[in-house]
């Protein structure tokens, strides 16, 4: 198995917690998504995924994209340990929680995204990072109010699942540019508690083998 990531992509760093968790190892493979380099979009990796993006996993079947659904692939896959709660209603919210993060914030805020602002519609800096800035807290409002509401020692269960998974690599990046957080306590704490965790410290984008040298 092939992981297609680049150590700066929160979506990439999604999958690997994923991986993590559930005990599988992949063969790295550094995909440069800096605006130099853009390695997503050359011929050769277009060739195995048309769409362009990070992450994606090739077996022997081929190549999926899209961390969501690498993520329910690998749970149908390998069930235990689960990422997903057994009981459909917390399934269903936990579902909710992770998709606010990578349904709502993340593709409102993603690179190409952000380049195009600044590019094509010529946003300057301060509106770009009043434009990030918005979506985070506008996703970050109510996911800390669920996490507050939580009895669970993780959000939906005694172990770290799915909307773990997409949180912290969320905050991760929403730190990159500028974001402290404070105002969302218990996700803070949550955080913090998962990156205690060895499955949350292999995947740091600052652990990867393509990460500078000098972070």
């Amino acid at each position: 198995m092939k992981l297609f990531s680049f150590w700066q992509s929160s979506a990439s760093y999604r999958v690997r917690i994923a991986l993590n968790l559930k005990g599988l190892d992949a063969h790295y493979v550094s995909i440069n998504l800096s605006p130099d380099v853009q390695a997503q979009l050359k011929p050769d990796y277009l060739d195995l995924n048309p769409e362009g993006r990070i992450p994606a996993i090739a077996v022997d079947e081929g190549l999926i994209g899209q961390s969501m659904a690498i993520m329910e692939w690998l749970e149908e896959l390998h069930p235990e340990p689960a990422l997903l709660p057994g009981d459909p209603w917390q399934r269903a919210k936990c579902r909710q929680f992770a998709n606010t993060i990578a349904c709502d914030i993340h593709p409102l805020n993603n690179a190409s995204v952000l380049r195009w602002l600044t590019g094509e519609l010529e946003v300057e800096q301060a509106k770009l990072m009043k434009w990030y800035k918005h979506w985070i807290n506008r996703g970050f409002e109510p996911l800390e109010k669920q996490a507050a509401a939580s009895e669970a020692e993780f959000l939906f269960g005694d172990a770290p699942g799915m909307a773990e998974i997409c949180l912290i690599p969320q905050m991760f990046k929403g730190r990159q540019f500028g974001m402290k957080f404070e105002t969302f306590p218990t996700l803070c704490a949550l955080e913090e508690k998962c990156l205690t965790l060895d499955a949350f410290e292999r995947a740091r984008p600052e652990n990867q083998p393509d990460a500078p040298e000098n972070l």
